[in-house]
C-alpha cells in the first residue's frame, strides 16, 4: 500500500467514526432539537451561497456569472427548507428564533414565501449574467431576509 493509500484509509476511516458519531448523537436529540439543528443547518447553507454574491453585487469580488448563478440557484433551493424546521415546541434551546414566530405563524410562513418566490426570480435573472438586471432582484432578496429577521430573529 502506497502512502496516498494509507492517507486516504485512514481520512475516509476518520469520517467514517465522525459520521457515525453524528448520527448517534442526533438519534438522542428531541424532534425539537432536531428540528432547530435542521433550520440552523438550512440558514447557514444560505448564508454561505448568499455572501459571495452580495460581495460580487457590492464590488468587493469580481463578478463571475457562471459562479453568481450557481449562488443564486442553491439559494433557491435552499429557501423552501428552513420553514420545515419551526416545528410547535422548537421554541426553547438554543435558538436565535424570536417567541412571536409561533403567535404569528400565519406571517412569519408568508414572509418565507416571499423570500422563496423572490429567491427564485433571483435565480432565473442570473442565468443571463447581467450584473444591472441581478442588482435589484439581489436588493429584493436581501430585503426578504431583512423583513423576517427584523421582526422574528434575535440580534
Amino acid at each position: 500500500m502506497n502512502m496516498f493509500t494509507k492517507i486516504l484509509a485512514i481520512t475516509v476511516t476518520a469520517m467514517s467514526v465522525a459520521a457515525i458519531s453524528t448520527v448517534t448523537a442526533d438519534e438522542q436529540k428531541s424532534p425539537e432539537e432536531a428540528a432547530i439543528d435542521y433550520r440552523q443547518a438550512g440558514f447557514s447553507m444560505i448564508k454561505h451561497h448568499f455572501g459571495p454574491m452580495g460581495a460580487m453585487v457590492k464590488g468587493e469580488k469580481e463578478f463571475n456569472a457562471e459562479e453568481f448563478a450557481k449562488n443564486a440557484e442553491a439559494v433557491a433551493a435552499l429557501s423552501k427548507f428552513p420553514i420545515n424546521g419551526f416545528i410547535p415546541g422548537s421554541d426553547m434551546g438554543e435558538t436565535e428564533a424570536k417567541d412571536n414566530i409561533w403567535a404569528n405563524m400565519d406571517d412569519f410562513k408568508k414572509k418565507m414565501e416571499t423570500f422563496q418566490v423572490e429567491a427564485a426570480s433571483l435565480a432565473e435573472i442570473a442565468k443571463g449574467g447581467d450584473m444591472a438586471a441581478i442588482k435589484p432582484q439581489f436588493g429584493k432578496v436581501g430585503e426578504s431576509c431583512k423583513a423576517c429577521h427584523k421582526e422574528y430573529k434575535k440580534d
